[in-house]
């Protein structure tokens, strides 16, 4: 028997309930499929930083990278300013363990009632590969006032009457700033991740940029495309301006199979992708690094007002879980978990309120494994 020793973080809000039935479903896999899975938790989260002060340390870090694959619940606290937890502990993770994929299937399940009309499960079926450690996340940007050093707001004048043959006063109070940044290397190694899973299902690569207006960046970007594109002569591509894509993933999502983006843009068509396959509650994800330490989670927040209601939706950290044990190499196990959670919206007996029914969260993760474990 396989065994998985897998290091958990339930982490804030509902985290904790949605981890617990993830790890259900897992197990109930194991039994059936033949592993055995050691969790080892880690506190990490609002009350361990309102105790200690720590949000996540190096050396909690680098025990971390010792694993091939991380389960977390969900990030964030009413109690903590926004930003505090989610840049020092999920920001602070994905960079150290240079997790540069964000995965995210867009998959419409049986039985899942969708936004859009006449769309079928066969119309909305593609994965979004989302640079996940560059572009404007990088952590560079600030304020600045007239009079401070290096003087930003003469700086920005400047550039800005360079660029138009404009004239603009500087007399104004205050300017805020974000620097975005990609990197060859970056750019490369997920625009090749792309490919690669474009080759091992016979599918088409779709790049989104803005290299019309932000073309020092995203030109670059498409650059970097083309120059792989040529290197896969087989794999059919296409480009779409991210405000475009918004509006083809609406209207046309069959047109898509692997969509491949920078970070920001990843960040705000992952959200309309998971709407598009029928909620927040259905929309796994997964911070891949090939050759390192991976982390699945939902993509959806923490809903700090529903913790301890045993109410939300566990499905999205369920399906989370399924990508982790087929990143371990649990395949089988992986798809079979999947087919539970449809068969269990198809059954429509046992559903949180969000799908229409008013069974707990517990309930519907004890129902997949019952199911994972008859099929």
């Amino acid at each position: 028997m396989a065994q998985y020793k897998i290091p958990v973080l339930p982490g804030d809000g509902i985290g904790p309930e949605i981890i617990t039935e993830g790890k259900k479903v897992i197990d109930a896999a194991g039994e059936r499929f033949g592993f055995d899975v050691d969790w080892i938790e880690y506190p990490q989260g609002a009350d361990h930083y309102l105790e200690t002060g720590e949000l996540i340390s190096e050396d909690t870090l680098k025990e971390l990278s010792a694993y091939d694959a991380i389960y977390l619940g969900s990030i964030g606290d009413d109690r903590i300013a926004p930003g505090v937890l989610e840049k020092g502990i999920l920001l602070a993770a994905r960079f150290y363990l240079d997790q540069y994929i964000n995965l995210r299937p867009i998959k419409l399940l049986e039985g899942v009632w969708c936004p859009l009309k006449d769309k079928t499960p066969a119309d909305i079926d593609f994965t979004v590969v989302r640079e996940n450690t560059e572009d404007f996340y990088i952590g560079i940007g600030g304020r600045a006032k007239t009079g401070t050093s290096k003087d930003l707001l003469e700086v920005s004048r400047t550039l800005y009457s360079a660029k138009f043959g404009l004239d603009i006063e500087t007399d104004s109070e205050e300017i805020a700033y974000q620097i975005g940044m990609i990197s060859k290397e970056g750019t490369q190694r997920v625009i090749d991740y792309s490919f690669d899973l474009a080759e091992k299902s016979d599918k088409h690569v779709s790049s989104v940029d803005k290299a019309n207006v932000l073309s020092d960046i995203y030109g670059f970007w498409r650059e970097e495309f083309n120059t792989i594109a040529a290197k896969h002569p087989d794999v059919k591509t296409d480009f779409n301006y991210v405000d475009a894509i918004t509006m083809w993933f609406v209207k046309n999502p069959e047109w898509f199979d692997i969509v491949v983006t920078p970070n920001m843009f990843g960040d705000i068509i992952t959200d309309l992708g998971a709407m598009v396959q029928g909620g927040l509650g259905l929309a796994p994800g997964g911070n891949i690094n090939p050759n390192g330490t991976s982390m699945f989670e939902p993509i959806h927040g923490s809903a700090p007002k529903y913790k301890g209601m045993n109410k939300v939706n566990p499905i999205a950290t369920i399906w989370a879980g399924s990508m982790l044990i087929e990143q371990l190499g649990e395949k089988e196990a992986a798809d079979a978990i999947v087919s539970a959670i449809e068969k269990n919206i198809l059954e429509a007996k046992v559903q949180t309120y969000d799908m229409g029914g008013s069974n707990t969260t517990t309930d519907v993760g004890s129902d997949i494994a019952r199911i994972l474990l008859e099929m």
